[in-house]
């Protein structure tokens, strides 16, 4: 399996366990934020192209923006890979691309996208997630 569909496969299972606030031990910094474009593609083949903005510092560990989209509501989400994040401080933009392992396919129209900006931390010797910031937010789907 590519790193690139691995970490992407993490991140979603992890952005799944997310909790509802931004950090599980406690508050993440204000000044740390993730963004959700409100118009995200998909592509004749189905791959989905998800965008946005985040921002994070004093990261120590790896970083990543994860995302994952669903159309009905009742639905299962389904993880769109994961971008490696810059700590730094600076507004960046994130772009994630791929597409479902199952035979869902995805449609223009509403949806809905979920977006967590989520470090590896080694604190307690195994890595374990620290959630920096999470979206979640409506999106339309065009085709293109």
């Amino acid at each position: 399996m590519p790193v690139r569909a691995l970490l992407g496969a993490a991140a979603a299972v992890l952005l799944l366990a997310a909790p509802a606030s931004a950090d599980a031990r406690g508050t993440a910094d204000a000044y740390e934020t993730v963004t959700v474009d409100p118009t995200a593609r998909v592509a004749p083949d189905g791959t989905v192209t998800l965008t946005g903005t985040y921002r994070c510092t004093g990261g120590t560990g790896p970083v990543f923006v994860s995302s994952s989209l669903r159309q009905d509501p009742d639905a299962v989400r389904y993880g769109v890979n994961g971008t490696r994040a810059i700590c730094d401080g600076v507004e960046r933009r994130w772009t994630n691309t791929g597409r479902p392992a199952t035979a869902t396919t995805f449609h223009s129209g509403p949806a809905h996208v979920e977006a967590t900006l989520m470090e590896l931390t080694t604190d307690s010797g195994l890595p374990l997630p620290r959630f920096h910031a999470h979206r979640g937010q409506a999106v339309t789907l065009t085709e293109g």
